[in-house]
């Protein structure tokens, strides 16, 4: 396909990341071998295959697209498409056992965050976007929740440790009905299908971002870097369901940047 459409590129993004989970199964509860990278995050063969699988599928269909990976880097071609892939977002967890890990694939569409594809492999759910396509949940309408007050509200963090360290998490979690430490992709999930309200990240890569802008964007939600830039590219993340995005900001203004 010389010039896919958003429909295109979101059916090979759904079937590459759905492939690629369904390996990881293979390796749950198997007490992997882990080892440990130069920046000190742990990675095992289920995250290296089901990476090559993703690039595999991507290169059969978009040969000429562009690739950027956790595992394996970038790898040069057409611009205008870079596929961003995470090929096991909460790769600690997965190593315990523990099943709110997902595989994660974001599209850049001439440099613009256009399709996200988030699989949650031992839970089996499916979170996919495309930019005026809508949001689907296991292929039903997903919404983000309609909370409009911090005090009503539910809001997670990948870690209660780094928040604090940035100086914020005593002035978030006192002005919340409940604050919890649904990590990584899985916070991110429960937020833009209305379970949860907001999800905080203090430390974010693209590869973590690239298929939440526009899952909450469609899903009728907001994602932004802590000073309110619309990127994948920020250092850290804030997903939520816009009602309750500049109050968060602004309590967060203060952190560490």
């Amino acid at each position: 396909m010389s010039t896919p459409t958003l429909s295109d590129i979101l059916n090979v993004a759904t079937e590459a990341a759905y492939i690629a989970g369904r390996r990881t199964l293979a390796y749950f509860n198997t007490g992997i071998a882990v080892e440990t990278k130069a920046d000190k995050s742990p990675v095992t063969q289920a995250d290296r295959e089901a990476e090559a699988i993703i690039r595999s599928i991507i290169q059969k269909y978009f040969p000429t697209h562009s690739l950027l990976g956790e595992e394996a880097g970038a790898q040069p071609g057409d611009p205008n498409y870079r596929w961003i892939i995470d090929p096991i977002d909460g790769t600690k967890s997965f190593i315990c056992g523990v099943p709110l890990y997902g595989v994660l694939i974001g599209v850049e569409v001439r440099g613009q965050p256009h399709v996200g594809a988030v699989y949650l492999p031992a839970l089996d759910e499916m979170l996919t976007a495309a930019t005026g396509l809508g949001c689907k949940w296991n292929n039903r309408t997903a919404r983000v929740s309609t909370t409009a007050k911090l005090s009503d509200a539910i809001v997670s963090t990948t870690s209660f440790t780094a928040l604090a360290n940035r100086g914020a998490f005593e002035t978030i979690s006192s002005r919340t009905k409940i604050m919890r430490g649904w990590g990584d992709a899985y916070g991110h999930v429960l937020a833009a299908t209305g379970r949860i309200d907001a999800m905080i990240d203090p430390h974010m890569n693209p590869w973590d971002a690239a298929p939440f802008a526009p899952i909450y964007k469609e899903a009728g939600g907001c994602y932004t870097n802590w000073r309110g830039d619309a990127t994948i590219h920020g250092k850290d993340g804030l997903g939520s369901n816009a009602a309750l995005h500049a109050e968060i900001l602004t309590l967060l203004s203060f952190a560490t940047q």
